[in-house]
């Protein structure tokens, strides 16, 4: 039995990447740098589906069918382009490199240009959905090679989310396309809920209204134009209630967030092309390249 695609990188969201791909009936090989993350998730998740794991990279890409096909799940930056340098000793000309992850555009703009010397195919892939979106279903922005699109076109529209006018999966793009579309995604996401935290703000200190209250408010916000998942989930955590306290969980929750970067890179790049100057380059994009490495 081979694998018809590979997954490397085991955390929740390539777990249920995974299941969700081999819930389709494909028969998928996966990998994961630490091997107790890759037993326990054959022990605790894996039921029937036709999932294949593997201990050392040479046993996983011995494990796939030629041309091999390979989502990296794993943090962006420089766990990226390590594992690349890894993994290439195993790959041939013809193979496809997809990366699932939130990589700076201008990562993925290189890794494309360098691969491209050896013969590899690579898409850079936005994932939108979450842990719940990654197991029932995604949206999906793979831009890259075109050629390693057509290779998983068919896999990627089954285990994307469907509406009515069809799968929330589609080629957005050349280069770095793809990547492009998520991060500008993210930042219109995070624009939307700073303009939601921005409300509740208003509401609670000049108003005095209570999370309740305006809990009801972002309810009936929602029947409305204003109708999103942002909106809706927004009223129903206004409502819950802290088990110890009894207290409105929103008022029990550090004023603090953090982020992955996507918002940020979509502000920067906003400005550099406003300003007409080029966007800077990511953190990892100042470390040693991967054909300095090879």
């Amino acid at each position: 039995m081979k694998g018809e695609i590979g997954l490397i990188g085991l955390g929740v969201m390539g777990q249920n990447l995974a299941l969700n791909i081999a819930r389709k009936n494909h028969i998928v090989s996966v990998f994961n740098r630490t091997a107790t993350r890759t037993e326990e998730f054959v022990k605790e998740r894996v039921k029937d589906e036709k999932i294949i794991p593997c201990y050392d990279l040479k046993t996983f890409a011995d494990s796939l069918e030629k041309p091999r096909k390979v989502i990296l799940m794993i943090k962006a930056g420089n766990p990226v382009d390590e594992m690349i340098n890894s993994l290439l000793p195993y790959l041939e000309p013809g193979d496809l490199l997809i990366d699932g992850g939130n990589s700076h555009y201008l990562d993925t703009s290189r890794r494309i240009r360098e691969l491209r010397e050896k013969g590899i195919l690579y898409l850079g892939m936005g994932i939108s959905g979450g842990e719940y979106g990654a197991l029932y279903g995604p949206s999906l922005m793979p831009g890259g090679d075109y050629e390693g699109y057509k290779m998983v076109e068919g896999i990627l529209l089954e285990i994307a989310a469907k509406t009515e006018d069809g799968a929330c999966c589609t080629y957005v793009g050349k280069d770095s396309a793809g990547h492009f579309v998520k991060m500008v995604h993210n930042g219109i996401e995070y624009a939307f809920m700073q303009a939601i935290a921005e409300t509740y703000d208003f509401m609670r200190k000049v108003l005095n209204m209570s999370s309740e209250e305006i809990g009801d408010v972002f309810e009936e916000w929602n029947k409305g134009e204003l109708a999103s998942f942002l909106i809706e989930i927004t009223a129903k955590i206004l409502r819950f209630k802290d088990e110890e306290t009894g207290k409105p969980i929103v008022e029990m929750i550090l004023d603090k967030a953090e982020q992955k970067g996507t918002g940020k890179w979509t502000a920067q790049t906003a400005w550099s092309l406003a300003f007409q100057r080029p966007p800077s380059p990511s953190p990892s994009l100042r470390e040693p390249s991967l054909i300095s490495r090879n």
